[in-house]
């Protein structure tokens, strides 16, 4: 009895650490509204591309993958870890990710974007390239 629970509590761990690997597909990325793609040519770089889909920079670079962890205001407050992760703020530290790594800021004005900001400093997460609805129920605004 006990060798038959410990071998499917095992199972269970096994599969739970197999899907956590995973890499998600296009499908399921697209699905995900808290996704952006922005440029990643460093601190001294000012171009503000960001996208909903991969591509390139304007300045040439490829868009790196995140995910919106926070709205404060016109910012978006992303992680930048492995591509498919959905951590959150480090409680213990909030410039940075649960992972570790570092929290990127990105401006969302003047980019198309509609985002979700429920007065102020949102974790609804929401971000899209069209109008539509936040998770909590508000209309997504963009920043002029």
């Amino acid at each position: 009895m006990k060798l038959t629970r410990f071998i499917a509590i095992i199972g269970v761990f096994l599969l739970a650490a197999g899907c956590a690997g995973m890499k998600m597909s296009e499908g399921d990325a697209a699905a995900r509204n808290d996704v952006l793609y922005t440029c990643n040519c460093g601190p001294e770089c000012k171009c503000n591309s960001i996208s909903k889909v991969p591509g390139k920079c304007t300045c040439g670079m490829d868009l790196k993958w995140g995910h919106v962890v926070k709205v404060e205001g016109d910012e978006a407050l992303l992680c930048q870890c492995k591509e498919g992760c959905k951590c959150a703020i480090d409680p213990k530290d909030s410039t940075k990710c649960a992972c570790g790594g570092d929290l990127k800021r990105v401006n969302l004005k003047g980019t198309g974007m509609s985002f979700c900001n429920c007065g102020g400093s949102c974790m609804c997460n929401t971000v899209m390239d069209k109008d539509g609805q936040c998770k909590c129920g508000m209309k997504l605004k963009q920043a002029n």
